[in-house]
């Protein structure tokens, strides 16, 4: 019963992808290395994911007052697009005590693009692999503790159309012009220092505001960040009582630093291919995951995961220094629950349920990332035949409902997840 359901059970994370915390696409399967003999395990999953929103009514004013193509649209079409995620184990016992399991995944990726109305042209990519060689040391038949090196190498790619800045100069024209109109009215003497930094905002402003309308694309910000590989490590401890398939195991993954080697341009403000280096700490995280058996040929499965998305973010030189803040980040941490049941039809067939849910934080969601929570139903099975099994998993996520910083609203956002997996055991 373990070592069917167990697999069974496994399927739907293959599809979770469309929902994970921050942008998590692939989380190692570190449960491999309890199973029985040696293994290769190979995985895909395609993730076709909708996420619209609806522009406030300024924002839409804006788009048609800087000639933004489709800039008075009210929605912003599907922004995220549908992908692949390939991942793949492999399993090596040395004695009755000892294992080592090596898993690859693509870890981390995120594909926004959007292309209707007043976000036209903000896109974001990121790619990421990794690797993590993994020993597992029994100390005894319940006690184990396992842990290795784990290797990350990422891309990053992001780009700001024109209008974002050019919509920020007209903000900072309209309160400099307030500002200049009350310290007159107050009879603010013309050498006044508000007065005079409230001027000079103006003309600030101003200037960007006569070069977009002159060439629009002078004002199109890009930031290439080349491959970055970091190493980080894995660390896990577990109990087990084999009799009644119960195991309970902790696994900690630390934070990778990233630093990239990023080149920016914005020829509007005079930046012509700028070189730094920018730092992304990718999180650490701790998940606590459990199963047990519950009746003849029933298991009941689930994990608790914290990441620490807090501390993410793309903060490139220099953007911050004309704006002041980072391109792009998360304000909390996320909790992902998992709560799912497998079942033994016979020999040959399993099947499984199970539910995942992230809790909405609220506050200002990122606009390359502009979801919030979500609430996941999956659903799958597998069939063994030899050594050879097979396992398909459903998911369909609903994603919470998000806000960004000007206002516009994502609501009624879902994704859809197909998993297939291929196991050879010799």
């Amino acid at each position: 019963m373990k070592k069917t359901i167990l697999t069974a059970g496994a399927v739907a994370l293959t599809a979770s992808a469309a929902s994970a915390a921050g942008i998590e696409r692939t989380a190692n399967d570190y449960g491999v290395l309890f199973q029985d003999g040696d293994q290769a395990n190979v995985s895909i999953s395609i993730v076709n994911p909708t996420i619209s929103g609806k522009y406030t009514d300024e924002v839409r004013g804006a788009g048609r007052n800087l000639g933004v193509d489709g800039g008075g649209k009210k929605s912003s079409g599907n922004m995220a697009n549908s992908y692949v995620s390939v991942s793949a184990s492999y399993k090596k016992d040395f004695g009755e005590n000892l294992s080592f399991g090596l898993f690859l995944s693509d870890g981390y990726g995120a594909d926004a693009s959007y292309e209707e109305g007043f976000y036209t042209g903000l896109t974001a990519d990121w790619d990421s692999n990794q690797v993590s060689a993994i020993l597992r040391y029994g100390i005894s038949d319940r006690i184990s503790v396992y842990g290795g090196p784990r290797y990350v190498k990422s891309s990053a790619d992001i780009a700001i159309p024109g209008q974002f800045f050019a919509a920020s100069a007209a903000t900072s024209a309209q309160d400099a012009q307030t500002a200049i109109a009350a310290l007159t009215a107050a009879g603010a003497p013309a050498d006044h220092p508000d007065l005079l930094l409230a001027q000079a905002g103006l003309a600030r402003a101003g200037a960007v505001l006569a070069g977009y309308a002159a060439n629009p694309d002078a004002f199109n910000y890009t930031a290439e960040g080349e491959e970055s590989g970091d190493w980080g490590y894995v660390l896990g401890a577990a109990y087990e009582i084999p009799d009644i398939a119960l195991r309970v195991a902790l696994t900690y993954e630390s934070s990778i630093t990233h630093e990239f080697d990023t080149t920016e341009v914005l020829t509007g403000f005079g930046i012509l291919g700028a070189k730094s280096k920018t730092k992304v700490e990718m999180p650490q995280s701790v998940k606590l995951d459990f199963q047990t058996g519950v009746a003849k040929d029933t298991l009941v499965f689930g994990s608790v995961k914290w990441t620490e998305w807090s501390k993410w973010e793309v903060r490139t030189e220099q953007y911050e220094e004309i704006t002041g803040s980072e391109i792009t980040g998360f304000d909390n941490d996320v909790i992902t629950w998992r709560l799912g049941v497998g079942r033994k039809f016979n020999e040959q067939a399993s099947g499984f349920a199970q539910v995942r849910y992230e809790k909405a934080d609220g506050g200002e969601a990122s606009r390359l990332a502009p979801t919030d929570g979500m609430l996941a139903f999956g659903l799958g099975g597998q069939y063994t035949n030899d050594n050879v099994s097979m396992r398909g998993g459903i998911e369909y996520v609903k994603l919470g409902d998000a806000e960004v910083a000007d206002g516009s609203k994502f609501e009624g956002n879902s994704a859809f997840g197909f998993g297939l997996s291929v196991k050879m055991t010799f």
